[in-house]
């Protein structure tokens, strides 16, 4: 028996909640991903996961076991970085991921000129609004908005981003511009899924604007283009609409209107030995994401 393989299937069913999804994902055949956890759990004598038709859970045994897989494969991992040459030169993979928006507007372009100064080096990019876990996930660094919680992370602050509040010039002329933040409330608004409240719009100092939204989405993208259609007023950051601003397809509404600003960091985990495939992204990535920020504060 392979026993770090076992170990990396065993992990791979749990992660995927199933024996059939980690066959897909594997493209291994489901009879040998079942076979094998079972001689696993012959060969320890004890039962790791509970099986059903449709979904596995983990016994205790099976808890212990694989968090203790993971630290493992982990270490193995790290060893095999040291021996193919990341820590001595820049080379290998690259793993960051970003918000969608951000990352679409501000981070791929630094990564294109990245890749051509460090051509030994792949970039794989997650680009999601969900906080993800850089270690469960096996992530390098991290673009994260807001206060960061205290974690064995490291931090870079590159800058700050800010809520705005935009409409189409269409719209705003045919329902009146608002002078005040009690104007809002009588206005058409687009809200954003997980993004905006559920009927009002966070400003400074923890307030609040009650609103009524005529159109819910679950994308910044979709919020944007119905504010251009002339749907209503949408809050959103800055980045996301910086091009209509410029183009005139949205103006800005209420724009001396004190607004939340939410600090942006590079992160990365705490790691004894840092590649220098990740030092290179971070001392090449810092000082451009700072600049793009400040030209567009």
């Amino acid at each position: 028996m392979d026993r770090l393989d076992s170990m990396s299937m065993l992990v791979t069913v749990v992660e995927a909640g199933s024996l059939s999804a980690a066959a897909r994902l594997l493209d291994t055949p489901l009879t040998t991903v079942s076979r094998k956890i079972s001689v696993l759990e012959e060969h320890l004598k004890t039962q790791l996961l509970t099986r059903s038709s449709r979904r596995i859970s983990l016994t205790d045994a099976g808890r212990s076991y694989v968090a203790a897989c993971k630290r493992i494969l982990e270490d193995v991992g790290e060893a095999e970085r040291i021996a193919a040459g990341e820590y001595t030169a820049p080379k290998g993979e690259l793993s960051v991921t970003a918000p969608i928006v951000f990352g679409r507007l501000h981070l791929v372009p630094v990564l294109a000129d990245f890749l051509r100064a460090y051509p030994d080096i792949d970039v794989r990019l997650t680009l999601s609004n969900r906080q993800v876990n850089l270690t469960e996930e096996g992530i390098d660094a991290a673009l994260r908005v807001g206060d960061l919680p205290d974690s064995a992370m490291i931090a870079t602050r590159v800058g700050t981003i800010r809520r705005v509040f935009a409409a189409s010039p269409l719209y705003l002329k045919a329902r009146g511009i608002p002078r005040t933040r009690a104007d809002l409330i009588g206005h058409d608004c687009i809200g954003v899924q997980g993004f905006t409240g559920s009927d009002f719009w966070s400003v400074a100092d923890d307030g609040e604007i009650p609103v009524r939204y005529r159109l819910i989405v679950n994308s910044t993208d979709a919020a944007c283009e119905a504010a251009k259609e002339g749907m209503g007023i949408v809050s959103v950051f800055s980045h996301h609409v910086a091009s209509n601003f410029q183009d005139g397809t949205l103006v800005s509404v209420l724009p001396d209107f004190k607004r939340q600003t939410l600090p942006l960091s590079l992160v990365r985990g705490a790691r004894e030995y840092l590649p220098l495939k990740l030092r290179a992204f971070l001392d090449f990535a810092t000082p451009r994401l700072k600049a793009r920020l400040a030209a567009e504060a």
